[in-house]
């Protein structure tokens, strides 16, 4: 008998409020599954220029800020 065919025997004997409960639970561990898979862990770190990958080239403008003269305007002085 497998996992699947055992939860459903023993979910069949269950009155609908308990399985309403099992069906909720069942969701939350989907949810929580789809949220781990969304979030890098420690052991699979990203570089932020892989994080911003997307989004590179995605704004207008000079490529470098330091092309326009008076965006350094009173600094270091």
């Amino acid at each position: 008998m497998t996992i699947e065919q055992a939860v459903l025997e023993k979910l069949r004997t269950l009155p609908t409020n308990k399985q309403q409960e099992v069906l909720d639970f069942v969701e939350f561990l989907q949810t929580k599954a789809e949220s781990e898979k969304l979030i890098p862990s420690e052991e699979s770190e990203i570089s932020f220029l892989d994080a911003a990958r997307e989004f590179i080239g995605c704004a207008e403008g000079p490529g470098d800020l330091s092309t326009n003269p008076r965006y350094m305007e009173g600094y270091g002085k």
